[in-house]
């Protein structure tokens, strides 16, 4: 467990911006390096959600890890919007924090179909705004020639 600490601690905190209490690690510094950057964290990230779940995790403190790995990785990937999106999402530091909600005050226990059936909702919702957003852009460039 206090490797995880440790690691966790790298990847989002280790790092203090003088002046203030805005503190970043490695994660939104390995990012700025496209995909190599982005797989390390990932990777990484990954690693730790299974230490955590071989800890005795619930599956729904595992889907609500994963949901947060997934999307520091598909956000982070964005270019420009993504680097930014680094250093203020720490899906790490969260991550522990649902951990010690879970083993601590006992919370996150289930399955998880709930917030899977959510995950799944929204994802689907987000597709038929952007099919449309894309019908609406291929339109006005057709009728822009």
């Amino acid at each position: 467990m206090n490797i995880v600490k440790r690691l966790v601690y790298l990847l989002d905190e280790q790092f203090r911006l003088p002046g203030t209490n805005f503190r970043f690690g490695l994660d939104p510094l390995m990012n700025l390096f496209p995909v190599v950057g982005d797989m390390t964290g990932f990777l990484i990230s990954a690693g730790l959600l299974l230490a955590m779940a071989r800890k005795g995790a619930s599956n729904k403190l595992v889907v609500l890890m994963s949901i947060n790995i997934f999307l520091d990785a598909v956000i982070g990937g964005i270019p420009f919007i993504g680097q930014v999106f680094d250093f203020f999402f720490k899906a790490n530091s969260r991550n522990l924090r649902l951990m010690k909600e879970h083993y601590i005050e006992g919370r996150h226990n289930g399955s998880g179909k709930n917030t899977i059936v959510l995950a799944v909702a929204i994802l689907i919702i987000l597709l038929i705004i952007l099919i449309f957003l894309l019908v609406k852009l291929g339109d006005w460039l057709i009728n822009l020639f």
